[in-house]
């Protein structure tokens, strides 16, 4: 009774009597469609759940994406989208969140207890490499191998990349063998036919599934905690964010020397428009040259572009300065944008 466990079952977490009494809980968001709600009750017609994850769409559309693009096992199919879950505690800024941004793969593979284990450990080594690529530090993060009970009773296998936040370790990323599950479900629940024709085999299977999922929003404050760094430049501390130039928001920041010479101004202005066709870049004319590049060392800008007057008068270019090293090379003009997607894109 409510009685006996508020005076004599102790809670786990403080051993005192203060639990109370189980309640249904629903980590889904229940809403109705239509003007009308009909009722309540789960099993009314009008009652609908906002997704808890991305990935169903994609099991539903299998056979349609598959016909349509022709595509043989193995291939995949990609998504990025809004998910909502009732968490109980959201906490830790925007960690764990009711509404969040998700991205998934769903990579479908031939059936078999030797075919999924390659599979998945390419995808495994894959995602850590794509992480490290846009500028995780790898000494925060980790794995997390699901056995036993916290592995999902229908998943083969399954493990979490996880990172090291300020606030402890968490999981960042999951990849997940699912086996045919969720193809099986669909199919029962439909009494649609979602096998695949192997034409090469000649057999026909349900394709079992790998899965990468990855919650956008953790992943940019995994981002934020590894790019945040303070060190000394000119005998003065700084704050930076040294985030990839591949992910950086903002690309790179123009900056003529002084503004009230309209010559130079109209050149960096000129250069400034040019960039932003391709790139999200920055204009600050106000202050001095060391303030500014603070500034743009605070919000992450891997280059300032600095148009100053030998620029304008020697038609030597103009300078970029490297935010990590702080050093300043000299780039001709008509030079300036291979310069940039070397760096920022991989190639020139």
């Amino acid at each position: 009774t409510e009685d006996e466990i508020s005076m004599h079952i102790p809670s786990p977490a403080s051993g005192k009597p203060t639990l109370t009494m189980p309640r249904d809980f629903n980590l889904m968001f229940q809403t109705n469609v239509g003007a009308i709600a009909t009722s309540d009750d789960a099993s009314s017609s009008s009652v609908a759940y906002l997704r808890p994850e991305t990935a169903q769409g994609i099991f539903i559309n299998f056979k349609n994406a598959q016909g349509t693009a022709r595509a043989k096992v193995p291939f995949g199919i990609a998504q990025i989208g809004k998910a909502f879950r009732n968490e109980i505690t959201p906490r830790n800024f925007i960690f764990r969140s009711r509404e969040f941004e998700q991205m998934e793969v769903e990579y479908f593979i031939p059936p078999g207890d030797d075919v999924w284990q390659p599979f998945h450990e390419n995808w495994m080594k894959d995602s850590k490499d794509f992480l490290l690529s846009i500028g995780l530090r790898d000494d925060l993060l980790g794995w997390d191998v699901h056995k036993g009970d916290k592995l999902a009773h229908y998943a083969r296998a399954c493990t979490d990349i996880t990172f090291r936040f300020p606030f402890g370790t968490q999981e960042l990323m999951g990849i997940a063998a699912r086996g045919n599950y969720d193809l099986t479900q669909h199919a029962q629940g439909s009494g649609k036919n979602l096998d695949y024709f192997d034409n090469e085999n000649k057999e026909k299977y349900i394709p079992h599934v790998i899965e990468p999922s990855l919650g956008v929003d953790r992943l940019i404050l995994a981002l934020i905690c590894s790019a945040y760094a303070e060190d000394e430049v000119a005998g003065e501390v700084r704050s930076v964010l040294k985030f990839h130039p591949s992910v950086a928001p903002i690309k790179a920041s123009i900056l003529p020397l002084v503004k009230n010479k309209p010559e130079l101004v109209a050149v960096a202005r000129e250069l400034f428009d040019t960039l932003k066709l391709r790139y999200n870049v920055a204009w600050d004319a106000g202050g001095a040259i060391g303030r500014r590049y603070r500034r743009a060392d605070e919000v992450g800008t891997p280059f300032c572009i600095t148009v100053d007057f030998e620029t304008i008068e020697e038609n030597a270019g103009v300078t970029i300065r490297d935010r990590d090293s702080t050093e300043q090379t000299r780039v001709p003009m008509d030079e300036v944008i291979s310069y940039l997607s070397k760096r920022i894109d991989g190639y020139e």
